[in-house]
């Protein structure tokens, strides 16, 4: 068994509160969520209006089928027109750790 983690820093774009935040933040949550069958929230910079952290989690058989859908979150996650991903961390862990 393997899982995989992944954050996502983000900046927001003419984010004025917290409320705008959120209804940026919670559809991507969501769709990322549906796409690609991971556990997804946001996880950090709560009380930020233009930055947000979401983390991304997944379980899989396969250490490479992991990689692989993290790395198609980031993708989906970088390629939103309504902000900028500056930092994109993630953790492996395999039945060796």
């Amino acid at each position: 068994m393997y899982v995989g983690a992944l954050e996502l820093d983000i900046l927001l774009d003419d984010i004025h509160s917290l409320k705008q935040k959120r209804s940026v933040i919670k559809p991507v949550v969501a769709e990322v969520r549906k796409r690609f069958a991971v556990s997804v929230s946001e996880a950090g910079h709560l009380d930020l209006h233009r930055r947000a952290l979401i983390g991304v989690a997944v379980v899989a058989a396969g250490g490479e089928h992991v990689r692989d859908v993290l790395d198609s979150c980031e993708r989906y996650v970088a390629s939103r027109p309504e902000f900028v991903l500056l930092s994109a961390h993630r953790r492996l862990l395999g039945p060796d750790d």
